[in-house]
């Protein structure tokens, strides 16, 4: 019975909460809302993603949600401060991220440390950075800068574009898509999971531990900005550490992922799956009118049977 719940219990507890909900209140399984719910998951997906891949490799980078901080706040600060194109802006963005996880892995790999402590400690220097570049305060069109005057920049219509459905819906989809097959079917990708399983048997095969897990830390933080920048599309602005309170989300998605389908490792369908899990739960209680303190019990709650599920998995 455990080796079934393990295979098959998170897909059993989305059908669940669908039929639950969908009894406790007609406007949940509509069109709409179902639309609004991928919407709602698209950011905590991509960042988790980028979670996924440092998992994979033996890491834990807790510092996604300081580097969402910092790609939220560049690249709405690259349009509204700096009067830049979308592209400068992206690029800009996308330049900064990978330089987080860069020094993200520089302090893992070449002072050995473990991956969840050392981003624990850049966790907080990213997302003071990120608070100090916007000085504690929201950046926005048209807003008051510190000598009285007005930001003159414009977001561009085309970057607010992406941030609405279906668009924001397809790049998180491409982006789970393009993960799996490059973790699944590419030699980069069983690399990864190979250092993940054994660091030093993958060392004695021959493989460059260190240059993959570079990589991996780049990818995470590259995904992390991606999210960020996503954050913005949506909401065309910059809120103080408005990446922090993805991490939590990230990581039970990730972790739900594991026992998707039987898998037992870090794995880009499954951390959708968990991703889902979460918005459906959020949504539907949200419509049930549960207290918002509240649901950090029952993310919590879920995260913690994932857990479990996945360490009594590989006790056995």
């Amino acid at each position: 019975m455990l080796h079934f719940l393990y295979n098959y219990g998170t897909l059993i507890t989305i059908v669940l909460i669908v039929a639950v909900f969908s009894l406790s209140t007609d406007r949940f399984l509509t069109g709409d809302n179902m639309i609004n719910i991928f919407r709602s998951i698209a950011v905590v997906t991509i960042i988790a993603i980028g979670l996924t891949i440092s998992l994979a490799a033996g890491g834990f980078d807790l510092s996604i949600g300081s580097t969402a901080s910092i790609g939220n706040a560049i690249v709405i600060s690259m349009f509204v401060w700096h009067g830049q194109g979308l592209g400068v802006a992206v690029a800009v963005t996308i330049f900064f991220c990978l330089l987080v996880g860069l020094v993200n892995a520089l302090l893992v790999i070449n002072f050995r440390i473990q991956d969840m402590l050392m981003t624990l400690a850049t966790m907080f220097v990213f997302q003071g950075v990120a608070m100090t570049y916007t000085r504690g305060a929201t950046v926005s069109q048209n807003m008051i800068m510190s000598d009285g005057s007005y930001a003159e920049g414009v977001i561009p219509t085309l970057f607010g574009t992406l941030g609405k459905v279906p668009w924001i819906i397809v790049i998180m989809l491409v982006i789970v898509v393009l993960v799996h097959v490059g973790l699944t079917y590419t030699k980069q990708g069983r690399y990864l999971y190979m250092i993940g399983g054994n660091r030093e048997a993958a060392e004695l095969s021959g493989i460059a531990v260190s240059r993959y897990r570079l990589m991996a830390y780049l990818l995470s933080a590259l995904f992390a900005g991606i999210g960020g920048m996503m954050l913005g599309a949506r909401i065309l602005s910059a809120e103080v550490s408005s990446g922090a309170p993805y991490l939590m989300d990230a990581v039970a998605a990730a972790f739900i992922g594991y026992s998707v389908l039987g898998a037992g490792k870090p794995n880009a369908l499954g951390t959708f799956a968990g991703a889902v899990l979460i918005g459906l739960l959020q949504n539907g209680l949200v419509m049930l009118s549960v207290s918002y303190y509240a649901m950090d019990i029952v993310k919590g709650s879920v995260l913690a049977l994932a857990l479990a599920l996945t360490y009594y998995r590989r006790s056995r």
